[in-house]
């Protein structure tokens, strides 16, 4: 399967018309045009029109195009699916989903989406989190996992920390349900955007985790998150290291071989292969 990147995932205000023409300039990998939480109840019509008509405008290049839908409970939820479904983006964010009767009610509602528009899914409440293996097995056109770690926090009315004590558990949860089923898993929002340092720190502990990227508040998080998920020149040098080494003729059919003193097993070599496609897939994306 193709190797997407999702490195920087950057929410966007629906209602703000100016912000949506400056998404198009941006070295985001994603964009999530939100109708939840950045948009007041008396511009969730407006907002809605401007998100849908700037999707199907496709004014947005290569980056993936994902439309964060009010829940379907909600006063707007349905027409915002509705609406969201027929503008045609890349794929739609549920909010707030703790079970599998929700996913499949939210894979229900899109019916008359694209068949490449995919089913991506806020997890956010301690619910969510103890049915993540189930949510994440739903099928169909589920895609990805985004954390909520700020309404998590809330619903557990724990603290924000630097180390993000309170979430470790959670986080490494989703991480583990998203990988047993194949899915992307995005890392939730870092709040402080004047503390560069912290923000450097927590996409570091993301990706040690094992997330693909991180949602983001503001456009200046968007490329040290970027270099923060992009393999660097020294894993790309071992990468590229270890695949020589296994292709040599006197290492075909090894299990495991000796590179630099050190053991290397065909488990490495997968990790390479699939540090090389990252890497190929990020220059395919920016290189216009």
């Amino acid at each position: 399967m193709a190797i997407r990147p999702r490195r920087s995932v950057l929410y966007m205000p629906g209602s703000n018309a100016r912000a949506l023409e400056k998404a198009a300039s941006l070295p985001a990998d994603a964009l999530i045009l939100d109708l939840e939480d950045a948009v007041a109840p008396e511009a969730k019509d407006a907002a809605r029109k401007l998100v849908c008509d700037a999707v199907r405008d496709r004014r947005f290049g290569k980056r993936e195009v994902v439309i964060r839908v009010n829940g379907i409970e909600t006063p707007w939820g349905r027409q915002d699916m509705d609406e969201a479904c027929a503008a045609g983006p890349d794929a739609i964010l549920v909010p707030k989903v703790d079970d599998t009767a929700q996913v499949r009610a939210a894979e229900a509602s899109m019916a008359r989406a694209p068949a490449g528009c995919a089913l991506w899914l806020m997890i956010e409440t301690p619910r969510a989190i103890f049915n993540a293996l189930h949510i994440a097995g739903a099928g169909g056109r589920l895609a990805c996992l985004v954390m909520g770690t700020n309404d998590l926090v809330k619903e557990m009315r724990a603290r924000h920390t630097p180390g993000r004590e309170a979430l470790l558990a959670a986080l490494n949860m989703t991480v583990m349900a998203a990988r047993a089923h194949a899915l992307a898993v995005i890392d939730g929002v870092y709040n402080d955007i004047a503390d560069s340092a912290g923000f450097a720190a927590a996409c570091s502990q993301g990706r040690s985790m094992g997330f693909d990227g991180k949602t983001l508040i503001h456009p200046s998080q968007v490329e040290p998150c970027n270099a923060a998920f992009s393999p660097d020149a020294a894993e790309m040098e071992q990468a590229r290291a270890i695949l020589a080494a296994f292709a040599l003729p006197e290492n075909q059919g090894k299990g495991a071989i000796s590179l630099n003193g050190r053991m290397g097993e065909l488990l490495h070599a997968e990790i390479a292969r699939q540090t090389v496609a990252l890497s190929d897939a990020i220059e395919a994306l920016t290189t216009h």
